[in-house]
């Protein structure tokens, strides 16, 4: 625990300290762990209430300390934005920031840091953000609200919202500017992970088949204190959308992050992985080696990763479950 507590009193300085002309030797990132899913698992409706431990559910004490006694610091705890605040513009919902508070603070207590995760893609209720029936101002309302709630404690960490899809890097960043402003403006001083759309992949970071390239962008949004990284994920698969149990060559992950690399070291930005997973196999095991290995040589930009995924709700068979059953998963 005491690890955990370090490496948040020095965060300020991770980012402040500015980007190193090149990688690093080899080294442990200061952040390392797991997405705790199951808050995401249903489909929010108008007209259906969620129930806490029927069609969604938060960590508890076991799943933290499982795996902060495999040395986790870090949750990526994934939530559903209308499970919080079903009316757009309205209040949130007291009963179900109660479960999602002390979901976190099971965390906090002990030192470890929580990153809130809106596991939305830049949606409400289906309704992509920025268009009539989601305009980007409930999404600053939203995180004006919960920045409140979770304001100034460094052991919390604000996800905007899960790959963002389905509009353009410019139109995100214009949204994602508004909601850093409000979060700011809501007093919170808390570390805000930035997203790219385009499900924020690292690979693709700087193309622009998807309306323009999140490079491109991304310095529409403005941090007043400078306290901001961006979140991007990478899986390893054919087409990297992590939907297949399978590895693309034993180098795959390395080669793919390296252009993000790059760019970020040339534009002085902080970043952390927030999803990637591997099948249980012996290909995997190799791939998953040379991916972090070479974070960890990066780790001028790397603060660090999370995992996908655990959550006691996950079927056993999942290719990239870390969820213990029966014992531990490889």
């Amino acid at each position: 625990m005491n690890r955990s507590i370090s490496v948040i009193a020095g965060l300020g300085l991770l980012l402040a300290g500015g980007l190193l002309a090149g990688g690093l030797a080899a080294e442990p990132l200061p952040f390392t762990g797991v997405n705790l899913a199951g808050g995401e698992f249903y489909g929010p409706k108008p007209d259906v209430r969620p129930i806490y431990g029927k069609n969604f559910i938060y960590p508890g004490v076991a799943e933290y300390a499982y795996f902060a006694w495999h040395g986790a610091n870090v949750f990526r705890l994934c939530f559903h934005w209308e499970t919080i605040q079903p009316q757009a513009n309205g209040e949130l919902d007291a009963e179900m920031l109660g479960h999602l508070k002390t979901a976190v603070k099971l965390a906090t207590d002990k030192g470890l840091v929580v990153l809130l995760d809106p596991h939305n893609y830049a949606r409400y209720y289906g309704k992509v953000l920025g268009t009539p029936e989601a305009p980007a101002a409930i999404f600053a309302d939203f995180w004006t609200k919960l920045a409140g709630v979770f304001r100034d404690d460094p052991h919390v960490w604000f996800g905007l919202v899960n790959e963002p899809n389905g509009l353009s890097a410019a139109a995100w960043f214009d949204i994602a500017n508004e909601a850093v402003a409000a979060i700011r403006k809501a007093g919170a001083t808390n570390l805000i992970l930035l997203p790219g759309t385009a499900y924020s992949g690292a690979h693709s970071w700087q193309s622009d088949w998807y309306g323009g390239a999140n490079a491109a962008s991304v310095a529409k949004v403005k941090d007043p204190i400078d306290h901001l990284a961006i979140e991007v994920h990478q899986y390893l698969d054919g087409d990297s959308s992590g939907s297949k149990p399978e590895i693309k060559s034993p180098t795959i992950g390395s080669e793919r992050l390296k252009g993000f690399v790059q760019w970020c070291r040339a534009n002085k930005y902080r970043a952390f992985l927030g999803e990637f997973g591997v099948p249980g196999n012996e290909a995997g095991k190799v791939a998953l080696e040379d991916m972090l290995t070479a974070m960890e040589r990066d780790s001028d930009v790397w603060l660090g990763w999370t995992w996908w995924a655990a959550g006691a709700w996950w079927p056993k068979d999942y290719m990239f479950t870390i969820q213990p059953s029966g014992g531990d998963k490889p």
